[in-house]
């Protein structure tokens, strides 16, 4: 994964440092934005439901909100998603039956602040916060500073950089275990138990490309490592939007990400591809 990863950062930077003769600074942020320090937004939902010979309904929804200016550079964002379709469990008497259940709830949320040494270089302070019900961690947090650089910055293409050490705390799911059967001695059973929480120091890193295929088609490619020594994260989100007038937007997108530290039955890599209708402010 970490290798095909690396592949389509590459393949997206090559055309952003063939536009890159010179770095270019920002241009002056127009209308709502300029009117407002440099701060813009978007807001993404999808929504799909199957009813018939199969039953299922998903729901994701995201908020950005980003500030660039001559001082500052600042990003939130809050992502949720939730899924229910038909399950085969078993209920008391140990039948299996199929039940409409939540298959999928998790929401994250972050924010980061970047102060400018000039238009290339900044400091940045990030946190970010995860609760997945059905991930490799039912939570995880992390603070973090770090160097900030913008490679590219012109009408049709960004590229930016940033990197430094952090600290993390996760709850790993709960899992199951062999444990004395108190009724059999010498026999094991199989017990339901949570793991400690665990923290370590680890190193953040971030790049961001995006790039103006036509006037109204963009792509956007963001990886978000996070790598200590008992886990490593990583997670690539890459999208590709169509605007339809200057506010609403078509956008398809696909995210992978990856835990290396998982407890028995569950998977250390999860992928979402979305669909969604955005609005821009």
């Amino acid at each position: 994964m970490n290798k095909l990863t690396l592949a389509a950062l590459i393949l997206i930077a090559l055309p952003l440092a063939a536009q890159a003769d010179d770095f270019q600074p920002p241009a002056a942020p127009s209308g709502n934005a300029a009117n407002n320090g440099g701060w813009s937004g978007s807001g993404e939902f999808g929504f799909a439901s199957a009813r018939g010979n199969s039953r299922s309904e998903n729901a994701n929804a995201k908020l950005g909100l980003s500030q660039e200016n001559e001082v500052w550079k600042n990003n939130f964002y809050l992502n949720g998603l939730r899924s229910k379709g038909n399950v085969d469990v078993q209920d008391a008497a140990g039948n299996t039956v199929d039940k409409f259940s939540t298959t999928a709830n998790r929401y994250d949320t972050g924010a980061s602040v970047g102060y400018k040494f000039d238009p290339r270089s900044y400091v940045v302070t990030a946190a970010r916060y995860e609760h997945d019900d059905f991930g490799a961690n039912l939570w995880q947090g992390i603070v973090s500073i770090g160097y900030g650089y913008i490679a590219l910055k012109n009408e049709r293409a960004e590229l930016s950089f940033e990197i430094g050490p952090g600290f993390k705390r996760y709850q790993p799911a709960k899992s199951t275990r062999d444990v004395p059967d108190p009724a059999n001695p010498g026999a094991t059973i199989s017990e339901s138990y949570k793991p400690n929480a665990e923290s370590e120091a680890v190193g953040r890193g971030l790049i961001n490309a995006k790039y103006r295929l036509t006037d109204n088609t963009a792509l956007e490619d963001t990886l978000l490592v996070e790598a200590g020594s008992k886990n490593q994260y990583y997670q690539n989100d890459v999208g590709v939007s169509v605007s339809m007038t200057q506010k609403m937007a078509l956008k398809v997108g696909y995210q992978i990400r990856y835990n290396s530290n998982t407890q028995p039955g569950t998977v250390a890599t999860d992928k979402l591809m979305t669909t969604n209708l955005v609005y821009n402010f």
